[in-house]
C-alpha cells in the first residue's frame, strides 16, 4: 500500500483539509492535539508560501487521490552544525496500517537524496508507542528522554528524541 502513497505539496483544494486539523479534536490524534487554533493562520500561511519555506514545510500525504495526512520538516540549528526535525500526522482513519511509516519513509528519502542535512531527528511523546515503532522501521535510534518537556491534556508530558545520520 505504501507504493500507492505519495507526498506533494498542497494545493487550494486542500485548503478544508487543513482547516480540520485546527478545529476537530479527533483529525489529529491524541498525540497531537494541543488545542483549537485558528484556522485563518494556516491558510495565511498557504497564502504566503505554499507549506514550502526556507525554515520549514509540509507536504500533503496522498492515497488514491485523497489528502490522508501531512508530513513535515523544519531545521534546528546546533552550534555550526544544524539538522532537521521531521513530524509526521494522519487522520484518524488512516491510522495503524503501516501509511504513516510509508509517509516518514518517502520523506527520509527526499530530504536525504534533495538536501545536504546530515542529521534528521524527530521527536514524539513518551507515550507514542506506535510512532516510536514506525521511526525505528525507517532506521531511526533512540537517543534519549526529554523529562516534563511539553504540556498537553492538562499535564506535562516526556518526549523521545530519535536521530538518522546520513550514511
Amino acid at each position: 500500500m505504501g507504493d500507492e502513497l505519495r507526498l506533494r505539496a498542497f494545493t487550494e483544494a486542500d485548503l478544508d483539509f487543513l482547516d480540520r486539523l485546527d478545529t476537530d479534536p479527533n483529525a489529529l490524534g491524541t498525540f497531537e492535539w494541543f488545542g483549537f487554533r485558528d484556522p485563518r493562520a494556516r491558510r495565511k500561511r498557504w497564502e504566503e508560501d505554499r507549506f514550502v519555506g526556507r525554515e520549514s514545510a509540509a507536504l500533503a500525504v496522498e492515497l488514491a487521490g485523497e489528502v490522508i495526512g501531512l508530513v513535515s520538516f523544519r531545521h534546528a540549528q546546533y552550534g555550526s552544525g544544524s539538522s532537521l526535525t521531521i513530524g509526521a500526522a494522519l487522520l484518524p482513519e488512516h491510522r495503524g496500517r503501516g501509511l504513516g511509516t510509508a509517509a516518514q519513509r518517502h520523506l527520509v528519502d527526499h530530504l536525504l537524496r534533495y538536501t545536504t542535512a546530515h542529521r534528521l531527528e524527530a521527536w514524539t511523546e513518551a507515550g507514542n508507542v506506535a510512532e516510536q515503532h514506525a521511526l525505528e522501521r525507517i532506521g531511526f535510534r533512540r537517543e534519549g528522554v526529554l523529562k516534563e518537556v511539553g504540556w498537553r491534556d492538562g499535564a506535562w508530558r516526556d518526549a523521545v528524541v530519535y536521530g538518522l545520520l546520513r550514511g
